[in-house]
């Protein structure tokens, strides 16, 4: 099984729709808590829904139980809590919520989990890519940059 991340700070849309489609990757699950904001551009939740089926013939689906809390997001954001911090948090809010039961294995192979961090080491599409690879067999990680 194979779970890809991306996130699309720092790329053109023609890098971004580019990637996702040479990577092979047939759905991309949005893991952001918003997902609606004027500074997402073209990653903004209706817009991006469009340009993934228009442009690469990709599916698109929200997954809001794999997003952080409000309050662990703007802690980090703010400067509150520090990244390990966050860590600790969203990895107790992952095992609180039980991802590994509530989401079926067959439902995210081939797909690319989204955020907007440019890079994965500090941003919660890592960690919930990491979450799934200790609690289901053969999980191979791809970080798309």
């Amino acid at each position: 099984m194979r779970i890809l991340t991306i996130g699309f700070t720092h790329k053109s849309a023609e890098q971004f729709f580019g990637t996702l489609e040479r990577a092979g990757v047939r759905t991309v699950v949005d893991i952001r808590l918003h997902n609606t904001s004027q500074l997402a551009g073209f990653a903004k939740r209706d817009d991006l829904r469009f340009f993934l089926d228009r442009v690469a013939g990709i599916g698109y689906r929200h997954e809001a139980l794999l997003a952080p809390t409000e309050e662990i997001l703007t802690g980090y954001q703010k400067k509150a809590i520090t990244w390990p911090e966050y860590e600790e948090r969203f990895g107790a809010l992952l095992r609180e919520r039980a991802v590994e039961s509530a989401l079926d294995p067959a439902g995210l192979d081939d797909t690319c989990l989204l955020c907007s961090e440019a890079t994965p080491d500090r941003c919660h599409r890592r960690l919930v890519a990491e979450y799934l690879q200790q609690h289901w067999p053969d999980v191979e990680i791809v970080h798309l940059l």
